[in-house]
């Protein structure tokens, strides 16, 4: 059997990430903010790089042997076998437009996998996390994916509907689905505290997606890319309540 995570190795990431999104509301809703382009286009502000290199830094004396990889550094090599996944603000856009639905991401992954997750957002003053043998858990409590069966009424998140092929989303509506979006690792965390079904992510990166395999795991649910492969390279995600997964897949495909 796999091992579970020791809960200290748990609660010292939930508490470096709570950390991490405190700092950042320093610059949330500011007039100060500046907010700069990346080379691929993206946005990038003065907050997403003082979280990850608070991150880091933290990293370095609680786990010194392990590597890191983040959104905004570059990846540090290790000793440990084990590597941190770091998205210091998942959801800049909405951070920069005020929303207040970003996240801070992090996850560990050793010889086993995904071993721990955290979902930060803190400007809604709310995490999810789960520990590989642990359970999922919320501020609320437990958390546990909805029982909601087929797609006919299910709520189902996304991003954005911008890297969405042609015909998906018309093939959802279809189906009877409820599309909505600003997801980011917010539609993650309403998927593993049962308040949405699905979350659709056509396309991502590993520090996008870090946290979700043990999440939705350990909260009842399922996590998979769109091709139906179970880790966090394969360049999209789907996250839902284990229900509608593979009705939700199939449609996915055809479209």
């Amino acid at each position: 059997m796999t091992p579970p995570i020791d809960q200290e190795t748990v609660e010292t990431a939930l508490a470096l990430t709570r950390e991490a999104g405190d700092r950042t509301l320093r610059w949330f809703r500011s007039r100060q903010l500046t907010v700069e382009r990346k080379e691929d286009g993206t946005p990038v502000t003065a907050a997403d790089r003082d979280a990850e290199r608070f991150l880091r830094e933290q990293l370095a004396v609680h786990f010194p042997d392990d590597g890191v990889l983040g959104e905004e550094e570059a990846p540090t090599a290790g000793r440990s076998g084990r590597r941190w996944i770091l998205d210091p603000i998942d959801g800049t856009k909405a951070f920069t437009c005020g929303v207040p639905l970003y996240s801070n991401l992090v996850a560990l992954e050793d010889e086993h996998g995904i071993a721990l997750g955290v979902i930060n957002l803190p400007a809604l003053g709310e995490s999810v996390w789960a520990g590989r043998g642990l359970g999922c858990r919320s501020d609320r409590g437990p958390a546990a994916v909805s029982d909601h069966v087929g797609l006919d009424g299910a709520y189902v998140m996304s991003s954005s509907f911008s890297h969405w092929p042609p015909g998906r989303v018309a093939a959802l509506e279809a189906a009877g689905a409820v599309l909505r979006t600003w997801g980011d690792g917010y539609g993650y965390a309403l998927v593993a505290t049962g308040r949405v079904a699905a979350m659709v992510d056509p396309e991502v990166a590993p520090y996008d997606v870090g946290p979700m395999p043990v999440i939705l795991a350990e909260a009842g649910g399922r996590f998979t890319d769109l091709d139906g492969g179970t880790g966090i390279e394969g360049g999209s995600g789907l996250a839902t309540n284990g229900h509608v997964h593979d009705e939700l897949l199939a449609v996915l495909r055809g479209a």
